[in-house]
């Protein structure tokens, strides 16, 4: 059947998802209680993120001249961030005396318990709420925007940090960097299962 604009138009619900209307939750920074840190700091200064890509690895066997495949073992990639630097550091020395409490500068030693030094992620991808139209009404979260897609990251940990670049050339920019995080697995939870830890007004 022939496809018309007014057909793409009706299929695009909402017009389309935006990759920069989207949020990043940490739950915890571990080695960082007590210092001047908020989950929302985290979550404003969080610049790019990924909706996790899914992996299931193929066996191939062998038969007769030919090959059959299986599906083997799911697989989790790193799953990295970038974020911008503001001039308290908040966000660089927290993940640094998280990897600090991994593995220590000086010497060999650092936390073992796997529960003392892995948190969960949420990434939640925000949709421009319009309350005219009824759609995601049941979403609804903050003030103009509604979740459109949860992704739960659990027992995370940092394994890179970025450098950041010094220059004397560098003008009108903000220095930002990048943090790498292993992961043990995602899941994708219900589109209403998670807010936003700001406001956010709809422009």
């Amino acid at each position: 059947m022939a496809q018309t604009i007014n057909d793409f138009k009706s299929t695009l619900k909402g017009g389309g998802a935006r990759p920069n209307l989207f949020e990043v939750q940490l739950t915890s920074f571990p080695g960082s209680s007590g210092a001047n840190y908020s989950s929302r700091d985290f979550s404003v200064l969080c610049k790019s993120a990924q909706l996790p890509a899914s992996n299931i690895a193929s066996i191939d066997v062998p038969f007769r001249g030919r090959t059959f495949k299986v599906a083997g073992d799911r697989t989790f990639d790193t799953w990295s961030v970038t974020v911008i630097n503001d001039e308290d550091f908040k966000i660089r020395n927290s993940m640094e005396r998280w990897m600090q409490l991994i593995g220590q500068y000086g010497d060999g030693s650092g936390f073992t318990d796997p529960g003392s030094y892995m948190v969960d992620a949420t990434v939640i991808q925000l949709g421009r709420k319009n309350s005219n139209d009824g759609y995601g009404k049941s979403n609804a979260v903050g003030k103009g925007f509604q979740s459109l897609a949860v992704y739960r990251f659990k027992d995370i940990f940092p394994t890179s940090i970025s450098a950041i670049d010094l220059s004397y050339d560098s003008s009108d920019t903000i220095e930002e960097f990048t943090v790498d995080f292993q992961v043990q697995y995602w899941y994708p939870d219900s589109a209403g299962s998670a807010s936003p830890t700001s406001s956010f007004t709809a422009a």
